[in-house]
């Protein structure tokens, strides 16, 4: 005797394999043969995607940290620069970085990248340029502890 499902597949003249009548017949049987991803599948992705994310991270932070000393060495470029056209053109040194500020060499005093803070070391030097002598702004560094990614300590460059 046929069954019910069998009668309206045959009514409609629709053809269908065993594999999927077996299917219609015990739902288990299309569990067990359904095309989805295994438990082992899926551990396995999520471990790639794990490693994947942990190199990405490292990668950033490693970018991030050579992007500031970039940012370092050009700050401290221009500063230095800035000092020696300030001395040429008023014939003396000056006496802190804000005289460049206000002498407008400079917009602003730029915070130093590494501690995020407007905290320059200034070294103090014999003002070799003016005629009346005293001191001035001779150099500027870094006042970060540590040292960069090629070894040199950040108040050194």
């Amino acid at each position: 005797m046929r069954s019910e499902t069998e009668l309206r597949i045959a009514n409609c003249e629709l053809r269908i394999s065993r594999e999927e009548l077996c299917a219609i017949r015990n739902p288990r049987f299309a569990i067990r043969n359904s095309p989805g991803f295994t438990l082992l599948e899926l551990v396995m992705v999520m471990t790639i995607i794990v490693v994947l994310a942990a190199v990405s991270v490292t990668s950033y932070q490693h970018i991030q940290s050579k992007a500031r000393e970039t940012i370092l060495k050009e700050d401290l470029r221009t500063m230095r620069k800035m000092i020696d056209q300030y001395a040429a053109d008023k014939e003396r040194l000056p006496q802190a970085l804000d005289d460049l500020v206000s002498a407008n060499y400079m917009r602003d005093v730029p915070p130093d990248p590494i501690t995020g803070q407007k905290d320059w070391v200034v070294d103090m030097g014999e003002d070799t340029v003016s005629r009346d002598g005293g001191t001035g702004v001779v150099d500027v560094h870094s006042a970060a502890a540590g040292e960069g990614g090629d070894g040199i300590a950040y108040k050194d460059y």
